[in-house]
């Protein structure tokens, strides 16, 4: 029979104890234990015996781990991979396969996740409507790699006020994810940049730690796996491609290759240089996978507004467009689309990003040439007025 472990953190004391996994091995598990049940299970005198520390804390580190700093009990697990030098042609397949074109920006990100994994990373999605494309293998790779510093949740995990089983992880993994609602999209972003979070576990006080977290987020909805709105930079998107072939075998041969690719990730020089909060140039992770999401969150009032002062500037062979929101209101509702100024002024102001003129002056702007119904006439009017050129709506 082993031993039996136990520690002291603070007051409270603890049973080490290693929990059988479904598909085998064990993890490490820490359980809240009496103090009386320990003196009859190895009598009084043992107490003395167990390892005290004055409590928890959090530091990641991949090359020189501590699990014990300043007394504190490091509750980030280390990973128990030797780095070798060898090759790792499979890993380089995978990588290969999930980032495609941007396959140096994919190893930086592993790169930075295993040298620095303190750094604030983009918010990685996959994508694919197809199955058998090699997502699950990516995050299962993940997982081999950083043990259980990875997490999987769920949508409803990620929605728990109850969050102390993730919160102080390396990576948080969502498989089909399905955070379509606008407060998901918003605490996800907000937790993607924070340095500190709230901790908070079922009958316990919450507490800050601070948050290195980062987000690894899989779906079959190509379209709205969650709100991503325009200009948004925090977002790193990829669709996979179907796999040509399935190995079964596939993930063991990652495993085997683990020690050689960290001992090249120790040696191998970044082709970024850090250039944001998040590490990479948004202009770097913007992908068409990104900008379809984008689109496919739009409402249609925005959609008939750039339409019709595009048609504007087009017919008119402009390349800005001047208007108060009466006069977009008026034109909106002449082609039977329904638009309340409210609506209008919302997209306008907090959406298309345009300040109003600072007085009231002259402008120029456009209204149905009744005449020719499909086309065009200016007319001059006094007012705070917009401008928007055809560069913008393009871009959007």
């Amino acid at each position: 029979m082993e031993k039996e472990e136990y520690i002291r953190v603070g007051t409270t004391l603890y049973k080490l104890v290693d929990q059988p996994k479904l598909g085998g091995g064990f993890v490490r598990k820490r359980i809240v234990w009496n103090n009386e049940t320990l003196r009859q299970d190895h009598g009084k005198d043992f107490m003395a015996s167990v390892p005290k520390y004055n409590g928890f804390c959090t530091l990641p580190d991949h090359m020189n781990y501590q699990p014990v700093v300043a007394n504190f009990l490091n509750l980030y697990e280390p990973i128990d991979h030797e780095p070798k030098e060898g090759t790792f042609s499979h890993i380089e397949a995978l990588v290969s396969h999930i980032f495609g074109e941007q396959y140096e920006l994919g190893m930086d990100y592993l790169q930075l996740l295993y040298l620095k994994p303190i750094q604030k990373l983009p918010i990685l999605l996959l994508v694919s409507e197809e199955r058998n494309t090699g997502k699950s293998t990516f995050l299962n790779f993940l997982k081999a790699i950083f043990k259980d510093n990875v997490t999987f949740n769920t949508n409803e995990d990620f929605r728990s006020q109850f969050n102390a089983d993730w919160a102080g992880k390396l990576i948080i993994v969502v498989d089909e994810v399905l955070l379509n609602r606008r407060e998901d999209s918003e605490r996800l972003k907000n937790l993607s940049t924070t340095h500190t979070y709230k901790v908070e576990a079922k009958g316990k006080d919450r507490s800050e730690i601070a948050f290195f977290s980062k987000f690894v987020l899989c779906s079959n909805n190509e379209y709205l796996p969650l709100i991503i709105d325009m200009g948004e930079t925090r977002y790193w998107v990829r669709k996979i491609e179907k796999l040509q072939s399935d190995d079964t075998d596939f993930l063991k041969k990652l495993k085997e290759e683990i020690p050689a690719f960290l001992f090249f990730l120790q040696h191998h020089t970044l082709s970024t240089q850090e250039e944001s909060r998040m590490w990479f140039n948004p202009k770097l992770t913007e992908t068409p996978a990104l900008k379809r999401i984008i689109r496919s969150n739009r409402n249609k009032l925005e959609i008939e507004m750039a339409e019709l002062a595009i048609d504007i500037m087009k017919q008119m062979n402009i390349k800005e467009y001047s208007f108060c929101l009466n006069d977009i209101v008026t034109l909106l509702n002449y082609t039977q689309v329904k638009a309340e100024k409210s609506h209008v002024r919302k997209i306008v102001q907090d959406i298309w990003k345009l300040q109003p003129a600072s007085n009231t002056l002259c402008y120029t702007t456009y209204q149905i040439d009744f005449n020719r119904p499909n086309y065009y006439s200016d007319v001059r009017r006094m007012g705070r007025y917009y401008t928007v050129t055809l560069e913008q709506l393009s871009e959007k």
